[in-house]
């Protein structure tokens, strides 16, 4: 639990999170590419960089833009609709995922707020009610609490529930039954029961949801004993995830972004599994490594059209599992490139981009030629104005300054 207070406190820390300076950011304790230094450089999505002693070391390194625009064009992709398989947007991927679940294994079973007839707050699990019923499609009462510690003894009891918070901040209703009960069940049972459960829903930074419909919860849940956690960025990972984590036998929690389920993408008619432990690699390059998941995956890749353009070769992951997390894959790339860059929409202090600074310094400290930098959002609630929302999460100007900065 002192992870979590950690996370909050530093909240009411409004006046260094959330200063702003005009100057360009200076990395003075960056070698040169040949030069070999390991160290941490943490800077907020403001710019603000800090160093291992947490002094304030820099300040913003360009004005806020909220689209990196390469100098030219891509190569032209071949069109979608000369390849194989069907074209869906991401909640209708995580739609289909758990219908064939349903469809596969009547233990499966999706129980939340307004998830029967209505089909969801995001329509995930529309039509669902009609072909299984109420009782596979349960609508339950404005009462997290409850119908979560409902769906964690079903699953004891042999089922396969599906958990859905109408948002990811109302779990927090739910964390006595998430920590204490669906992480630990297997361990202080002495084995006893299996708690094969999904606990899923939409969450991150939106437009202009305000403070509370607007929280990352990642950094609250990667602390608890017992969970695994996953988070989908496009249609075909959020299918491939979504059947992945209905057939583990362990708890997990799927993170979805609000505003990533219009995303459209064509995938495979086949069926198809994802692994939960497993990064994507998104971009091959040799330069430097990226390591993003969710919605800034999106932001980091247009900031490497630009670094494309000036030179650059990032190396970009979607390391897709956020506990735990794929080092294997982590690994390789950091061992080509030298050098990290953690990108996150989680809040600094805490967060997931700590915990992946920590374990890559403690297993690839003596493959870096620079300091990890990790960009993250301000340890401030999130503003319901929105230029002050933009402001409070990266941008791709700020990958690429952090990069230009990496590389020197």
């Amino acid at each position: 639990m002192a992870s979590i207070f950690q996370g909050i406190g530093a909240a009411t820390s409004l006046s260094s999170s959330a200063s702003f300076d005009t100057k360009k950011l200076q990395f003075s304790s960056v070698r040169s590419l040949s030069g070999k230094r390991a160290s941490c450089v943490v800077m907020r999505s403001g710019g603000v960089k800090m160093d291992s002693d947490s002094n304030r070391i820099g300040g913003r390194g360009d004005q806020l833009v909220t689209n990196a625009v390469a100098t030219k064009a891509d190569n032209p992709a071949s069109s979608t609709a000369s390849k194989p398989g069907h074209e869906l947007l991401l909640f209708e991927a995580l739609r289909e995922g758990l219908e064939e679940e349903m469809e596969r294994d009547a233990r499966v079973c999706v129980m939340g707020e307004d998830v029967g007839h209505y089909g969801g707050s995001y329509k995930v699990t529309k039509g669902l009610a009609q072909k299984y019923g109420d009782l596979r499609v349960l609508d339950t009462p404005i009462a997290e609490n409850s119908f979560t510690g409902m769906g964690i003894g079903a699953a004891m009891m042999g089922l396969r529930p599906i958990i859905e918070g109408m948002n990811m901040g109302f779990l927090l209703l739910a964390f006595n039954q998430i920590s204490n009960n669906c992480g630990m069940l297997h361990y202080t049972s002495g084995g006893q029961f299996k708690i094969p459960v999904v606990i899923r829903g939409p969450g991150g930074v939106g437009r202009q949801l305000g403070a509370e419909h607007s929280q990352r919860l990642e950094s609250y849940f990667q602390s608890i004993p017992g969970i695994q956690m996953v988070a989908c960025s496009t249609p075909y990972n959020a299918k491939g995830l979504m059947k992945a984590a209905i057939r583990s036998d362990n708890p997990v929690i799927l993170f979805e972004h609000v505003l990533l389920y219009n995303l459209k993408e064509r995938i495979p008619d086949e069926e198809y599994v994802l692994n939960l432990e497993e990064a994507e690699m998104v971009r091959p390059g040799e330069h430097v490594t990226i390591l993003t998941y969710s919605r800034m995956r999106y932001h980091v890749m247009q900031a490497a059209k630009t670094l494309v353009n000036k030179g650059y070769d990032p190396e970009v992951i979607d390391i897709r599992s956020l506990k735990p997390f794929d080092l294997y894959t982590i690994g390789n790339s950091i061992k080509k490139t030298h050098r990290v860059l953690i990108v996150e929409e989680c809040m600094r202090t805490g967060g997931i981009g700590a915990s992946l600074t920590a374990a890559i310094t403690e297993n690839f400290h003596d493959y870096l030629d620079a300091p990890i930098m990790c960009l993250s959002s301000q340890d401030v609630p999130t503003p319901y104005a929105g230029t002050l929302e933009e402001w409070t999460v990266v941008q791709p100007p700020q990958i690429v300054a952090a990069v230009e900065q990496l590389c020197r």
